[in-house]
């Protein structure tokens, strides 16, 4: 059964009421959490018009928006440049923290190198040669991609590199596995069986397996973000559509998966809106605020 909804609460004093008769009635949620590929952005990495407006609908009720991804902070910029957005981003898996608004890195956490290195090798020892790229740590940090990896979203961009040695030149927040063979789920299976505790595995995507440091995830990330905010997870509704958002639902009041969601989130969601090329996410922030 869905979660029931709290009663609507009064307005937080940060939060300046508007002097009207007709001031929106604050809604019991103050924090929208928002995946973005395959959940706020539609298949052609847009953000539609039907989901902005939503997304204003709930921003004059009193709510603020979070950007929860697993791109890292490069490949966020035009985004939210384009959304003219102004708050925090968790970015990398919950490795980044971003302010949008002052364009400024608040918090990052790195993946120790060397426990990389041994990670994928122990992975190839159970599954044979894979394939492997890098997010880099920094707000400039490039995506690295080794011979034979093919980038699971042509229109992030990425550089190729000669030797699997070149990955780890610079600091890096997270590695990305791709198999000529196995599929996504045999994949994060079998990397969590072999990597243990030298990693954080998840699966954030088609195509898109990921290793990022042990204990950091997308709910360690929304938690030091709303920490910030001062909201509490009871007053949080987030949205995702892979099992990389299970650990964001564990942090929240109310979670939603979208229409075209992985099997595992929608079994851990209260409730499942329309696909992502539906602006499944304005669903329901049209009900929750409208």
């Amino acid at each position: 059964m869905p979660t029931p909804i709290p009663s609507p609460s009064p307005v937080p004093p940060a939060y300046a009421p508007v002097p009207s008769a007709y001031a929106p009635v604050p809604s019991a949620y103050a924090l929208v959490a928002t995946d973005l590929d395959g959940t706020l952005l539609r298949p052609d990495d847009t953000v539609g018009a039907r989901s902005r407006a939503a997304l204003a609908l709930a921003a004059a009720a009193g709510a603020r928006h979070l950007i929860v991804t697993g791109r890292p902070v490069p490949g966020v910029r035009a985004l939210v440049a384009d959304l003219a957005y102004t708050g925090l981003v968790v970015c990398g898996q919950g490795t980044q923290l971003y302010d949008a608004d002052s364009a400024r890195l608040l918090r990052s956490v790195t993946l120790d190198r060397e426990a990389a290195d041994t990670a994928l090798g122990k992975l190839e020892a159970e599954v044979g040669a894979v394939f492997a790229a890098v997010d880099q740590d920094g707000p400039e940090g490039v995506t690295l991609i080794e011979r034979g990896y093919r980038m699971p979203n042509p229109a992030l961009p990425a550089l190729r590199v000669d030797s699997r040695d070149a990955l780890w030149e610079r600091p890096v927040i997270k590695v990305l596995v791709r198999h000529p063979e196995l599929g996504d789920d045999a994949l994060a299976a079998a990397a969590r069986g072999a990597v243990g505790d030298l990693a954080n595995v998840t699966m954030a995507g088609p195509g898109t397996v990921e290793l990022a440091p042990y204990g950091v995830d997308k709910g360690t990330g929304i938690a030091a973000a709303a920490e910030l905010l001062g909201i509490g997870p009871e007053r949080t509704v987030a949205f995702g559509d892979m099992p990389n958002d299970l650990p964001m639902f564990r942090r929240s009041g109310h979670r939603v998966a979208m229409g075209n969601a992985h099997p595992e989130l929608r079994a851990a969601a209260d409730e499942v809106t329309a696909t992502n090329a539906e602006d499944g996410v304005a669903v329901v922030l049209e009900r929750l605020f409208g």
